[in-house]
């Protein structure tokens, strides 16, 4: 199986792992999953640590990438075709332009995605399979 992991859980991945639950660590740990993080999610943390919105102790967002991927996590960029369809995306209850990215990734790569985003369970029908 593939999976997505948003923000939160990346951050919970390589940062506090006993907050992910028991399905999210155990797929994340299978060696016969792919678990990737969309560069989506380090633009996200970026910004959000720049605007003072996130702190990251003893660590520095350009430093999350080689983390991510020390942890067994693949990184995957954004498509151009991702970025010019993800307007098709209905605007339900997310309207968080890296949330919409990332679950937009998620159904066109059809990666189930580790969230424990509820609001993310509106999009089932278009496509979206979420972990958590």
């Amino acid at each position: 199986m593939n999976y997505l992991l948003d923000t939160h859980s990346l951050l919970w991945c390589v940062l506090a792992p006993e907050k992910l639950s028991k399905k999210a660590r155990s797929a994340i740990l299978d060696s016969e999953n792919t678990a990737v993080v969309s560069v989506v999610t380090f633009w996200e943390i970026s910004l959000k640590f720049a605007l003072g919105k996130l702190e990251l102790t003893g660590l520095l967002p350009e430093n999350l990438p080689a983390v991510a991927q020390e942890t067994g996590l693949d990184i995957i960029t954004l498509d151009v075709s991702e970025a010019a369809s993800s307007y098709r995306l209905p605007k339900l209850t997310h309207k968080d332009p890296f949330d919409r990215l990332i679950v937009w990734q998620a159904i066109q790569r059809k990666l189930m995605l580790i969230s424990a985003d509820r609001e993310f369970q509106n999009y089932q029908e278009y496509g979206l399979r979420v972990l958590w």
